[in-house]
């Protein structure tokens, strides 16, 4: 019997910090290093990771390295979007933290679904014509052995990181970047529209690569996990799951992807907290052939701070801003 533990976890702006910032990295470390420990997990999936420079070296995971000594991730594999120089992005990278093989792994962004466009109505000037609407960060995807002695035996993992809710800029439209106060209510609603058809363009393409796999693969294993930036009945997740009761097309059962965060109680059931309320934001969703092999879910949220003052006051907390969410598997 071989056991995974696979978990998503939102770092929050993952980074190094200047000698005088509070808090600092070390600080943060020594709060969330027992956080890493007590997920156990086999395969990690970590989002908001940033990249740090030393002279005459590529931009690396020197941070999340640090995090990481000590526990039973430390020397694990990072695998990481990066831009075309083969180094990782500055800010906000995905990463799969593992010490199973992968044996391949890619990042997308607009492969499998064309770039949107639109024409910003409230735009300073209007724009004369429609626009890119760039997507900041690509999906990642790897293939891992969980058992190397039965060859095949493979785990589809992608990690996502869709866009957040906060409207996405536009130009002339914002008096006040740092407190974000938007010059009228009708661009701060186009704002939003943007920041919508981004996170759906991103859920759509995570949707065509997994219908992509189980084409050419009908048994493939698949989870999608993350922070989605959605809850559970929003439209991203929804176009991500592919139900039935949505697609009206019974022939599509084998496709459809279950939230694991279903088997845990209501009350428990969030992963953001913001202006007294938990929201589910961070999702785990697999392929039904993996329920026969699923053994419980934690959402560790005990002490998970309410995003809402930070910004209120500006004062950092040293944990993420998201709570972690793992998932336990045995196969035979």
């Amino acid at each position: 019997m071989t056991q995974i533990r696979i978990a998503t976890f939102n770092l929050e702006n993952f980074d190094e910090t200047a000698p005088t910032a509070h808090p600092s990295l070390a600080e943060r470390i020594t709060l969330m290093k027992p956080q890493i420990r007590r997920l156990r997990a086999d395969i990690a999936c970590f989002q908001e990771v940033h990249g740090q420079e030393r002279p005459g070296q590529p931009r690396a995971l020197l941070a999340l390295k640090e995090l990481l000594a000590g526990t039973n991730l430390d020397g694990a594999e990072l695998i990481s979007t990066k831009p075309e120089n083969d180094a990782v992005f500055d800010q906000r990278n995905l990463v799969i933290a593992t010490h199973l093989p992968v044996i391949k792994h890619q990042q997308l962004k607009n492969d499998l679904v064309a770039e949107p466009r639109y024409q910003r109505l409230t735009a300073i000037p209007p724009d004369p014509e429609p626009v890119s609407i760039g997507i900041e960060r690509p999906i990642l995807h790897a293939q891992i052995d969980i058992d190397h002695t039965e060859p095949g035996r493979l785990l589809h993992i992608i990690t996502v990181h869709l866009k957040s809710k906060i409207p996405s800029e536009i130009p002339g439209q914002v008096s006040d970047p740092k407190k974000g106060i938007w010059r009228t209510a009708d661009a701060w609603a186009e704002g939003s529209f943007l920041s919508s058809m981004k996170r759906m363009s991103q859920a759509l393409e995570v949707r065509r690569l997994v219908d992509q796999i189980l084409k050419e693969d009908p048994d493939a294993r698949i989870i999608v996990a993350g922070d989605f930036n959605a809850e559970p009945g929003e439209v991203p997740v929804l176009a991500i799951c592919g139900n039935v009761e949505d697609t009206n097309n019974r022939d599509l059962a084998t496709h459809v992807l279950v939230p694991i965060e279903h088997t845990i109680p209501n009350e428990a059931r969030y992963t953001f907290f913001h202006h007294g309320r938990g929201q589910m934001l961070d999702h785990m969703l697999v392929t039904r052939n993996l329920l026969a092999h699923y053994r419980g879910s934690e959402i560790h949220n005990e002490v998970l701070h309410d995003d809402s003052l930070a910004f209120a006051t500006d004062d950092k907390y040293p944990e993420s801003d998201h709570a972690p969410v793992v998932a336990t598997f045995d196969f035979d």
